[in-house]
């Protein structure tokens, strides 16, 4: 109970979320599918987003509703571990979605189509086409080999003077096409040579310390 208290006092993030009650499956899939594709989270059912202890009313509607966002509403299915845990005589519901080894992990929308997307901060954002890119490959099993050719030289002796790039900058650079500029990054990524940063508003990519 103090650890759900202590979770509930640090505020939703990347690997939290609260919802008083499930309203939606296809909200909820989002969710689970942005943990799934990250480094996993928690959802605490029947706690208001700005973290008051609400209860859960029905805990067998709530967990049909997950149950059903996880097997429906998400490709490939994913498997939520429950836990009730009463917390000021009120009950909260625990799902946990562990990081996967089947991404990336696509959560039908109300439009009908199937969308990938990660965990930034406490939001579940749309993944960018380098970052599905990244996520294919790094459960595959192929093992990524770079040729350092003047393009990844000139890429990292930019980042190392100017810190950060965007995909459009990093094409500009090196007078290439969009599609082989995100070759290129996807590649440095995977190698653990750069890191992308992915904000509400922006992507860019910086390089990896070696400290």
């Amino acid at each position: 109970m103090n650890h759900i208290k202590k979770l509930i006092f640090e505020g939703e993030g990347v690997t939290l979320d609260f919802k008083k009650t499930i309203t939606s499956c296809e909200k909820i899939a989002r969710t689970m599918v942005a943990f799934a594709n990250n480094k996993g989270g928690k959802l605490l059912i029947g706690v208001a987003d700005d973290g008051t202890i609400k209860g859960v009313k029905s805990e067998d509607e709530e967990r049909y509703m997950i149950t059903k966002a996880a097997h429906m509403f998400a490709r490939p299915a994913l498997e939520p571990i429950f836990d009730e845990v009463y917390v000021d005589d009120k009950l909260v519901l625990v799902v946990d979605t562990p990081a996967s080894d089947l991404k990336p992990h696509y959560a039908l929308a109300e439009d009908g189509k199937w969308w990938a997307y990660v965990r930034v901060k406490d939001k579940s954002v749309l993944a960018s086409k380098i970052v599905l890119e990244v996520l294919k490959r790094s459960s595959s099993d192929e093992g990524v080999l770079i040729e350092y050719s003047e393009n990844e030289k000139s890429l990292l002796q930019y980042l190392e003077q100017h810190t950060r790039i965007t995909i459009k900058e990093c094409a500009e650079l090196l007078k290439i096409g969009r599609r082989r500029a995100q070759r290129i990054l996807v590649d440095l990524i995977l190698s653990g040579l750069i890191r992308i940063n992915t904000t509400e508003k922006e992507e860019f990519y910086t390089v990896v310390s070696s400290s």
